[in-house]
């Protein structure tokens, strides 16, 4: 049965916002455990990201994406970092709005590029000119993070700790 009581903490945002560094760091804090969405996929792939985008298409990565976060979402309360990209899924988003209390975490553009630069992670969608795919991106998801935010925390200038600790204080107990 699925849980309805938003017990559970996600964290939405594009690549680059931290979600996969902040999501331990409150879990810590909240003694829940934390759930990496994009680890999860890898893990049930036995592949990276990149390669199950490569190899199987993204319907196939979003397919399986859909599966972990609703795993997760089944499952014990949680702090969930999922995929930037989760949000493109309808069911997703009703999910989320169902099962979790949802922080949107956004950065100015130029931040996350820089971000994304200086990352060894390799991200599919953001393969050639990573600066024009991160604003068409936006572009697309910014309505659909702002649909499913309980919270919206600006992430440019604080560190993952500090972003932590304003979540802990800001959300829900």
């Amino acid at each position: 049965m699925a849980a309805t009581d938003r017990s559970h903490i996600a964290l939405v945002g594009l690549s680059g916002t931290g979600k996969s560094t902040v999501a331990p760091l409150l879990a810590r804090r909240r003694g829940l455990v934390a759930v990496d969405v994009d680890r999860s996929v890898e893990q049930a792939a036995g592949t990276t990201v990149s390669d199950v985008f490569g190899e199987l298409g993204e319907v196939a990565f979003r397919d399986l994406e859909a599966r972990v976060l609703a795993d997760a979402l089944d499952g014990a309360p949680a702090v969930i970092a999922t995929g930037g990209g989760a949000v493109v899924r309808p069911e997703n988003r009703a999910r989320l709005a169902r099962q979790a209390t949802t922080v949107w975490l956004r950065a100015d553009l130029d931040v996350l590029v820089e971000r994304l630069r200086r990352s060894r992670e390799r991200r599919p969608l953001l393969a050639g000119d990573a600066a024009t795919a991160l604003r068409r991106i936006a572009a697309e998801r910014e309505p659909l993070y702002r649909e499913v935010a309980d919270l919206v925390i600006d992430v440019g200038a604080e560190g993952p700790a500090e972003i932590a600790e304003r979540l802990d204080r800001e959300l829900p107990a």
